[in-house]
């Protein structure tokens, strides 16, 4: 059975949730992505991130990448998670899991679906710096 998990919170996020419900007796493999506040960009230091989202329409959106992963990829299921909110370095703003019955399918889903969440999903990035912020994703 194919499903789907969309989570949009200002609460941590789980690898280890996204990993166990993607787990499947019929997966060869589950392949994960991890994003995580870096603490430079362009030789600048970053002090924290803030994400922020239209949530009723991010959540829209996020269904809609999951679901077309499921209809383009030979998957079993897949969890996209994304994080608003302040975030300091280190922290995960994004975790996406995808299990397949085989690993070439499961790779090239993740990246389409992060690729996908980074084009289409309402959700804004705030860069905060030693001398001042930027935002730094405005789509769609």
């Amino acid at each position: 059975m194919k499903v789907i998990d969309i989570i949009l919170t200002n609460e941590k996020l789980s690898l280890e949730k996204a990993v166990d419900f993607v787990r499947a007796e019929q997966a060869g493999g589950i392949v994960t992505f991890v994003g995580t506040v870096r603490n430079q960009t362009k030789g600048k230091k970053v002090i924290r991130l803030e994400f922020e989202a239209y949530e009723k329409m991010a959540l829209s959106e996020m269904r809609k990448i999951a679901e077309q992963i499921l209809f383009d990829f030979e998957i079993n299921s897949v969890a996209i998670y994304h994080r608003t909110g302040n975030l300091s370095i280190g922290e995960i703003p994004v975790v996406i899991a995808v299990s397949a019955p085989h690993r070439k399918a499961a790779f090239a889903a993740c990246e389409f679906a992060m690729d996908r969440l980074k084009k289409t999903v309402p959700i804004w990035k705030k860069e905060f710096f030693e001398d001042g912020a930027v935002w730094v994703s405005a789509h769609p």
